[in-house]
């Protein structure tokens, strides 16, 4: 995953100059998908759009716009692999993109993905259902089944759907509402074990820049 931020300012366009705004572009290499097919344009298309606006809407729930007034963040996103999750991915590797820019953040916006896939043993059947698989690979993915891609952005929990982001996919399988909560208070679990991992490597990257003062304001 490539990640390219730049500020810079923009002019009056009759939007609100108070705060600042993001552009987002995600896009594909034209050899990252996995099943060794090649894409024929890197960006454009529409899972591409998609992307790029869901990955927008997670970036200004973190970023503090209130001190970019007349400011334009614009954020490059390329897969360089596409090996599942890949808009978790992004996700999580626009968010230290912009720790290391320095851009000031409210949270983490934290990327994790729950695939449901349908167990032809019917003995387990419901237990696979209840569980689901955090984290999905390519293959996982693409097996029958529905996978979610749930954003946990600051404010977050488990009792209700404010501070999520979820995107779905899958063949047309239906999903019951029982089943998505149990999803979801799963794969929050997961988004706070990735989160532990990324404020370590944050915080030792910062250590390690011998940047204490930063560091204490950022994460503290």
């Amino acid at each position: 995953m490539e990640v390219l931020i730049s500020n810079r300012p923009r002019g009056s366009t009759g939007r609100n100059t108070t705060k600042g705004i993001v552009n987002c572009q995600y896009s594909m290499a034209v050899f990252s998908l996995s099943s060794g097919e090649r894409k024929r344009k890197p960006r454009g298309d529409r899972k591409s759009q998609e992307r790029s606006l869901q990955l927008k809407h997670a970036m200004e729930a973190i970023i503090h716009l209130e001190i970019y007034p007349r400011s334009q963040i614009d954020i490059y996103v390329e897969a360089l692999q596409v090996d599942g999750s890949e808009y978790c991915t992004s996700v999580n590797a626009a968010t230290l993109a912009l720790i290391d820019a320095g851009i000031p953040i409210k949270n983490y916006a934290i990327g994790c993905t729950v695939t449901l896939i349908n167990n032809p043993s019917s003995e387990d059947e419901d237990n696979t259902l209840g569980r689901g698989v955090l984290d999905a690979n390519y293959l996982e993915e693409c097996a029958p089944g529905v996978t979610l891609s749930v954003v946990a952005l600051p404010n977050s929990d488990s009792k209700s759907k404010d501070g999520l982001i979820v995107v779905a996919q899958g063949a047309g399988q239906r999903l019951h509402l029982s089943q998505f909560e149990s999803l979801k208070a799963r794969v929050l679990y997961g988004c706070q074990d990735i989160k532990t991992i990324l404020d370590h490597a944050v915080r030792q990257y910062l250590t390690e820049q011998s940047l204490p003062s930063l560091f204490h304001v950022a994460l503290n």
